[in-house]
């Protein structure tokens, strides 16, 4: 991620900022609080896009390289703008085992999307983790906050089609 920006510029284009200064300006000089910074950040603009990790680099007076380097390591961040809800499909050996292939492909399927692309209608990106940690509910995905599990293809489209009739009626 190249700059060709002057170190007297302090902002990143296309994001207001004033939205995580209070936040910045109460850990910046907290060693050790790069990643809470960084959840906070993500937790605002739902994504982590350059501009801003290289002025959260500056503000809390680290090298990009630094940030970036956290950021690419840990995979709770993204660094691409993603849906309204993120869905996180299981696909380790239990789920794997218990058919998490079949519930991606429904998944892909009803969504018309490919992994990490954001559905038609804004609402929905998913993405394959290596292992939710609910073993015992395989096959598994978690949506938002909110973990689903003994999945079939069917169920699994049952609770896109929910979510997506609560947001249109909300």
């Amino acid at each position: 991620m190249g700059c060709s920006c002057s170190e007297k510029q302090l902002s990143a284009p296309g994001v207001d900022t004033a939205l995580l200064e209070p936040y910045l300006s109460q850990y910046a000089d907290k060693e050790g609080s790069l990643i809470s910074v960084l959840q906070k950040a993500q937790e605002i603009y739902g994504w982590l896009p350059s501009g801003l990790l290289l002025y959260i680099a500056r503000r809390m007076g680290v090298p990009p390289a630094k940030v970036i380097g956290v950021v690419t390591f840990y995979t709770q961040f993204r660094t691409k703008p993603v849906g309204k809800h993120l869905i996180l499909l299981c696909q380790g050996t239990a789920c794997h085992v218990n058919g998490s292939p079949a519930i991606e492909e429904a998944v892909r399927e009803h969504l018309g999307v490919e992994e990490g692309e954001i559905s038609a209608n804004g609402l929905f990106t998913y993405n394959n983790v290596a292992c939710l940690g609910c073993c015992s509910l395989a096959p598994a995905m978690m949506i938002g906050e909110s973990t689903y599990g003994g999945l079939t293809k069917e169920k699994a489209v049952k609770i896109l089609k929910e979510i997506e009739r609560e947001d249109t009626a909300g």
